[in-house]
This record gives C-alpha cells, sequence and structure tokens, in this order.
C-alpha cells in the first residue's frame, strides 16, 4: 500500500506525533509498504522543503511545510504532494495544538475534506479536547467545546473513515459522538540499545526509580515518599532509594528535588541525553514512575518506553477523574493511593506483552485498513 501520513512537524526529537509517526513509517517500509509524511505546520522550519529522514535503517520522504503559510498555499503544496503520490491511504495523525498553537484550528475540516483523490482515510486521535475532566476551568471548559466541534467537523466530512486512538478514555467520547473507535496502542519512541536488550537491573543494595520526560504537576510527592521509606524500613532487605530523572523533566521536578533534599534520598538528574542513554539508563532501573494522571497512561510515549524497557511503573499523579468514566486496571501499571499500593507495586513482577511493541501496533494498524 501506499500511505500517506499528515501530522503537525516533522523536527526529529522535537515533537511527539512526528517522532511516532516516522518510527511507525519506518516499519512499514520494512514490511513493504511505500510511506511518506506530510507536515502540514511545521514549527522548525521557515521554508516549504522536501526532504529525507532516516530511521532504523529506513529513508522517509517528508514534506514540511511552515506553520507561517497561508492556508491557501498549504492546501496548493498538499494537493500537488497527493498528485505526485497518489496514496490508497492517508493517515491524520490529530492532535488540535499541532495544527494550531491556541488548539483551535478551525480551518482543517474543510482543507481536509477539499483535498481531491482516490485515497481513503484513517484518522488516529492522539488527543481530543480540554476540560473534559471533573476539575477543568470554565475556560478550559469553553475551549474544549470548541475542539469537541472541530473533531465532530472532521468525523463527519470523512464518515467511512477508520478511527483509532490509544485511550479507553478517548474511544468512549468518541463513542458519545456516535463514531467507533478501536483501540491502537503507543509504541516507545525509544529505540533500544543492543545492550539493554540483554541488560536487566538487579542491585542487592539499591532500589533504582527512574523518571522520564515531562514531569506533571500536583503528584503527591511528599505523601508518596514518606510511605515508600515505610515500606522500605519493614522490609527484611535494607536498601538505599535512587531515583534517575530523565530528560527534560520540566519546571515540576523542583517539587520531587526539595522532598528528596529533605529525606536526604539520592537522586541524579541527566537533562537531554541521546536515545542510546535513555535506553541504558531505563535498563538500570528495576522500576518507573509515572506523573501522568492515571486515566491518560495510555498516551504517554515515557511510559510505553518503560514498560518497552519491562519496567513495572507506580503511577504517582495529581487525581483526574471524568464523570461517567471507570478506568479498568492496567496490566504493568499500579495507580499510588496509599502504603497497600506501594506494597502491592514493590511486589509486582513485570508481565511481558506485545501491546506497546512497534511491530505488534504496525501489524494492527494495517489490519484496521480495509
Amino acid at each position: 500500500m501506499t500511505i500517506l501520513f499528515i501530522c503537525g512537524s516533522a523536527q526529529p526529537g522535537k515533537d511527539g506525533v512526528g517522532d511516532y509517526t516516522r518510527r511507525l513509517c519506518g516499519m512499514l517500509t520494512t514490511m513493504g509498504h511505500q510511506t511518506r509524511i506530510l507536515a502540514l505546520c511545521d514549527n522548525h522550519s521557515s521554508l516549504y522543503i522536501n526532504e529525507i529522514q532516516e530511521i532504523e535503517g529506513n529513508k522517509i520522504v517528508v514534506y514540511r511545510i511552515p506553520v507561517s503559510s497561508s492556508t491557501k498555499q498549504r492546501f496548493i503544496w498538499s494537493q500537488n504532494i497527493l498528485n505526485d503520490f497518489q496514496p490508497d491511504w492517508i493517515s491524520l495523525q490529530f492532535v488540535p495544538y499541532s495544527f494550531n498553537p491556541k488548539g483551535l484550528p478551525f480551518w482543517l475540516p474543510s482543507f481536509l475534506k477539499k483535498l481531491k483523490g482516490n485515497h481513503k482515510w484513517q484518522i488516529m486521535f492522539h488527543e481530543l479536547w480540554i476540560g473534559m475532566d471533573s476539575g477543568a476551568t470554565f475556560k478550559s471548559k469553553c475551549i474544549g467545546l470548541l475542539q469537541k466541534k472541530i473533531v465532530l467537523n472532521i468525523l463527519k466530512n470523512n464518515k467511512n473513515s477508520i478511527i483509532n486512538t490509544q485511550t479507553d478514555l478517548y474511544q468512549s467520547k468518541i463513542q458519545a459522538l456516535g463514531y467507533n473507535a478501536q483501540i491502537l496502542p503507543l509504541f516507545s519512541n525509544i529505540i533500544k540499545s543492543v545492550e539493554s536488550n540483554s541488560r536487566t537491573a538487579t542491585d542487592e543494595f539499591e532500589l533504582r526509580f527512574c523518571v522520564f520526560g515531562g514531569i506533571h504537576y500536583g503528584a503527591p510527592v511528599a505523601k508518596f515518599i514518606d510511605e515508600l521509606k515505610q515500606v522500605l524500613s519493614s522490609s527484611k532487605e535494607k536498601r538505599k532509594l535512587n531515583f534517575i530523572f530523565i530528560g527534560n523533566c520540566g519546571v515540576a521536578i523542583e517539587e520531587w528535588k526539595k522532598v528528596f533534599l529533605d529525606n536526604q534520598i539520592n537522586f541524579e538528574i541527566t537533562g537531554f541525553v541521546t536515545d542510546s542513554k535513555i535506553s541504558m539508563l531505563l535498563s538500570s532501573c528495576q522500576y518507573g514512575i509515572s506523573t501522568t494522571p492515571y486515566i491518560l497512561n495510555q498516551k504517554s510515549g515515557s511510559l510505553a518506553a518503560m514498560f518497552d524497557h519491562q519496567l513495572p511503573v507506580l503511577c504517582v499523579a495529581r487525581n483526574w477523574t471524568v464523570k461517567g468514566f471507570n478506568q479498568e486496571r492496567f496490566l504493568n501499571l499500579v495507580n499510588y493511593q496509599n502504603i497497600e499500593s506501594i506494597n502491592e507495586f514493590i511486589n509486582r513482577k513485570f508481565i511481558a506483552s506485545n501491546e506497546n511493541n512497534l511491530e505488534f501496533v504496525a501489524i494492527k494498524f494495517l489490519k484496521g485498513l480495509k
């Protein structure tokens, strides 16, 4: 098949959805399909360019349209790309903020509808709209209503499209709009190093936890560390704690640092490091920590990376709930609530699963294209 992927930006390492799309294209190319990427609103390109990007030995043709382009010019370039490539499928990788800095790409539904060709549509909703949680502000709810209208217009304009998303929550929201969406799990954007494939972290004297990527605000850090120390003090195995913060963790790391310093807990902050270094660091740990609210963890690329390195993960996050939605328990993710949940987590072994494996996801993606 020939498949054109549409996303917002395609600068390697600067856009999570762009990195996801590139890696998926690479696997599909390995499987014998022809793929290209069209970045409609590229934040890292000042000119319209056509370039080759390499991923895991595969060369992917990538078209990058600057975010500053007019809608008219953007459409001319996009239609020319379709005329040249003539894809069997167009896969839209949707995030509202990828196509408009305020998350309100009102132009997008009609833009997509006007594209001419013999293609079919597949839409991957990485995000839907903000303001769906119970504690959302009035402003978030208002913006969310507008984003919801945009999503609905995209679906109405492409009634026969294949619809995917990665979270149970988003699947239920799409169903409430009257459409059926199938779950397509996220895979890790971090390529496992050869060395990490043969390593499993074991240490009789140290428990190593990793926190990878952006840290969400509002996690009950002090309570968690206090109860984790209680669990370890009552254990027969006296092991020290060590936390490793990998990548760009953001401003919320300051609260974690303060709690660790107050409790004399060892920690290290790597800052930006290469994918191979990330893979080695993940393999050096026994456990992972996610600060993403529990019911949103299926959309976390950092969590997928930890799972890919066979780490059981504890969710230490603010309470984030959606009225009328109850999340089923995850296979390798425990939701921290109290000492009991820490005990459950510490005694848990990783359960092997292909769900976040790139090849598995690519095969599932292809099976969905009817």
